[in-house]
Formats: C-alpha cells, sequence, structure tokens
C-alpha cells in the first residue's frame, strides 16, 4: 500500500501539471493571438518593404548625383577621359627593398 501511495504522490503533481497546460495551450490556440500575431508581421512586411522601396530610391539619387558630379569634373577638365581598361597581363608582384623576409 505504501509503495502505490508513493507512486501517487509523485505522478499526481506531474499529470495535475499536465493537464493545466494542455487546457492552457487549447485555451491560447482558439483566443485571438493568432490574428494578432499574423496583424503584426502584415505590419512588419509592410514596413520592410517601404524601407526597401524608399532605400532603391535613394541609392538611385545618389547615384544619378554622383554621375552628374563626374560628368561635370570632365567637362572642366577639357578632354574626354577614357575609362580605365582592363589588363590582359596578370598583376605583377611588388615587393618592398627593406622587406624583413629576404
Amino acid at each position: 500500500m505504501t509503495l502505490w501511495h508513493g507512486l501517487w504522490t509523485k505522478a499526481v503533481p506531474s499529470v495535475v501539471t499536465g493537464v493545466v497546460g494542455v487546457a492552457t495551450y487549447e485555451a491560447l490556440a482558439k483566443a485571438p493571438w493568432r490574428s494578432a500575431t499574423v496583424t503584426a508581421t502584415a505590419w512588419g512586411l509592410r514596413t520592410a518593404r517601404t524601407t526597401e522601396r524608399r532605400t532603391k530610391q535613394a541609392t538611385e539619387r545618389v547615384r544619378l548625383a554622383a554621375a552628374d558630379v563626374l560628368a561635370e569634373a570632365v567637362e572642366r577638365v577639357g578632354a574626354e577621359v577614357a575609362p580605365p581598361a582592363a589588363k590582359d597581363t596578370p598583376p605583377s608582384i611588388v615587393t618592398k627593398a627593406n622587406s624583413a623576409c629576404h
């Protein structure tokens, strides 16, 4: 009899905790939390998209402003400056004269 009493004494709190946990989970699943969470996520997505659009617009304005400054500088120089050409030869290795690894 004492063995059963010991098992019941240890098992009942665990069972009660489990039942309360399940009941709480079920109540929260039916609560309007999901709707609120979906609404908050939708606001977050809208904000992210708006920020992305504004960032792209600002980046384009900066790019155009930099191109205008560069074009005006080229006009002031008075000569058409060729864009830098890519070399066909591989870059050479430059060593310093006072390098300690000689």
